[in-house]
């Protein structure tokens, strides 16, 4: 079996069971990792005063790793500018907060290189290299100048936007183009794959020659939605775990009497957070006679501190939880908890069991691992619902949740009151669908499509018949 090497922005291997993670990203790719003989590459997370390209490799829990440490410069030009405040809100539809800096895209393309540079000596002949999300797309494209003819993967975790939305981006074929050098590229789900198919026939002139094979740039590219999963088995033994079961058991005293209804996101503007607050706010003025049955728990890790958009709309989240307890709150009951900390993977697995209603409204998201551990948290003789955006990539193989228009507060209230009304064969009709789709297309399942296509996918076609 090929070994296979996965290349990513930020390299978090697993420091055991109940790691902090909020996102499930970490999670899945350590679960890939330990079928297959390999290695993980990415930046180290540290920052230091001069690129050298130094490895540091270690194991842990079965994954081997190497990382390189960026210099300040990298780390302003490529992950805080063009990752972050150019791709990230670009990809999600936020074109008002994408930053257009020549300096952030120069930052990209260097560290793209420099990245290529290091992990190239490590690569053998027969290796399957899985690259991943938007810091990376131009990997595949620096291997090749480098003379790597291994099959190369690409996996998109974020959405990818529309035609108009990402014709905005300066540059926008180019980093397109560099795309062709990879044998496949992966997308959440078919809408997102659609639309990278449209900008390569609308703007490259490209063509689809068969289902899933796209060609353009005077070269051919195999492409195919792959929704990625939990390593279900894995959440469930850790549901059983010690801190697990003590956070249960700590939020259903919390809540003795009342419903928990609980949002577990990083603090980003992608999230609707605000749209969700507001969405709750609405709920306790429609309905005051159920106002003390509830407690909303949203939990709101802060991450890129150093970007002002980030910056931002924490204020506007504190001021908002701040204005619900001071309208609602009673002397004996505040309504809504808003907490800015990580929390261990086993505990938050503790507070979606003992939850009622599990909030899940992003405005765009590639997929929400959260929703699918919401799922496989809850008891089977007493499930919770889910709340679901229908802009989230969840929503298309979680039907049985409530799909809600994370915009709209009328809806978000209104999913509310339905969830906490429905009766208990209803909430177990729809969570057995729902765990039997976490269940099946799980992490392995994800995993296995994406590399059975990567291993069989023809030779690559580096230059079409004139």
């Amino acid at each position: 079996m090929s070994r296979l090497i996965v290349v990513s922005n930020r390299v978090n291997p697993p420091s055991g069971a109940g790691e902090e993670s909020v996102g499930g990203l970490a999670m899945a790719l350590a679960a890939a990792l330990r079928a297959y003989s390999g290695l993980w590459f990415g930046w180290s997370g540290k920052v230091a005063k001069t690129f050298t390209g130094e490895l540091t490799t270690r194991t842990v829990d079965g994954v081997t790793s190497a990382v390189v440490d960026l210099d300040a410069a990298d780390y302003e030009e490529y992950y805080n500018g063009y990752a972050n405040k150019t791709l990230w809100p670009l990809f999600h539809y936020r074109a008002d907060l994408t930053a257009y800096d020549r300096a952030y895209g120069e930052g990209y393309q260097r560290v793209n290189a420099r990245f290529a540079e290091t992990l190239a000596p490590l690569i053998q002949p027969d290796d399957l290299i899985w690259v991943h999300d938007y810091h990376l797309i131009p990997m595949a494209r620096e291997l090749r100048r480098l003379g790597v003819k291994n099959r190369i993967g690409f996996f998109l975790h974020v959405p990818w936007p529309a035609h108009q939305v990402f014709t905005t981006l300066p540059g926008h074929r180019k980093l397109v183009e560099a795309m062709f050098d990879y044998d496949l590229v992966g997308f959440q789900t078919q809408e997102y794959q659609n639309a990278f198919e449209e900008y390569v026939v609308t703007e490259a002139g490209g063509e689809l020659t068969g289902a899933g094979r796209l060609r353009g740039f005077g070269r051919t590219l195999r492409t195919g939605a792959f929704p990625i999963g939990l390593d279900a088995a894995e959440f469930g033994r850790m549901l059983k775990s010690a801190k697990a079961r003590q956070m249960r058991n700590l939020m259903t005293a919390c809540t003795v009497f009342r419903h928990l209804i609980v949002g577990v996101d990083r603090l980003d503007y992608s999230k609707g957070l605000e749209e969700r607050f507001v969405g709750f706010e609405a709920f306790l003025a429609g309905n005051p006679d159920m106002r003390r049955q509830v407690l909303m728990l949203q939990i709101a890790p802060v991450s890129r501190e150093s970007v002002e958009a980030y910056q931002e709309i924490r204020g506007r989240l504190d001021a908002l939880s701040g204005r619900i307890n001071g309208e609602y709150a009673d002397v004996d009951w505040n309504p809504f908890r808003y907490v800015n900390k990580n929390y261990r993977r086993d505990e938050l697995g503790g507070i979606y069991g003992a939850a009622r209603v599990g909030l899940v409204t992003p405005l765009r998201d590639g997929m929400n691992l959260v929703a699918k551990e919401f799922v496989a948290a809850q008891n089977p003789q007493d499930p919770g619902v889910l709340i679901l955006s229908r802009f989230a990539g969840a929503a298309r193989q979680m039907p049985e949740a409530l799909l809600v228009n994370p915009n709209s507060p009328e809806e978000i209230a209104d999913a509310l009151k339905r969830a906490l009304t429905m009766e208990q064969p209803e909430r177990i009709r729809r969570w057995e669908a729902l765990f039997d789709t976490v269940q099946r297309e799980d992490v392995t399942a994800w995993r296995d499509a994406f590399v059975a296509e990567l291993s069989g996918s023809e030779d690559r076609v580096t230059a079409l018949a004139s």
